[in-house]
């Protein structure tokens, strides 16, 4: 008996999107190397890296823009590139959450623990400092 390896398999960024299609996801090409995967009122930017995709950033459909998850801290709300803001509700994160976990599944990306335990926000705008997130110099209201 002789047993044989398995070649691995190298996914191209065309084949990432194929197997997004097959697992119900509706992704559009927008450039070489970009794309957006939808599902339901979920969105997410994917970008090609090598011979691996990354995710640029996920959020929930307003409009036609992806409105990211920011933390205001008074309330946690989607908010897209021109401003537009909306409340992040309990069906919205559950939403968010299982379209985060089936993306990172589909496309063969390890889940770390702090996003397996739930939604997690990249951004953070605090009303008593403004410009943390810009690059800029924090200024403290009083």
């Amino acid at each position: 008996m002789f047993f044989r390896r398995e070649k691995p398999t190298v996914h191209t960024f065309d084949s990432h999107v194929a197997d997004l299609r097959s697992k119900g996801f509706s992704v559009a090409v927008k450039s070489t190397g970009t794309a957006v995967a939808l599902r339901n009122d979920c969105a997410a930017v994917l970008k090609e890296a090598g011979a691996e995709v990354t995710i640029e950033k996920t959020g929930v459909l307003l409009g036609s823009e992806i409105g990211v998850l920011t933390h205001g801290g008074y309330q946690v709300y989607f908010e897209t590139s021109h401003g537009i803001r909306r409340a992040a509700t309990a069906e919205h994160l559950k939403a968010l959450h299982a379209f985060d976990e089936d993306l990172r599944e589909a496309l063969g990306l390890t889940s770390k623990y702090n996003e397996g335990l739930g939604t997690t926000n990249g951004r953070h705008l605090y009303d008593r400092v403004r410009n943390r997130d810009t690059g800029k110099k924090p200024v403290f209201s009083a």
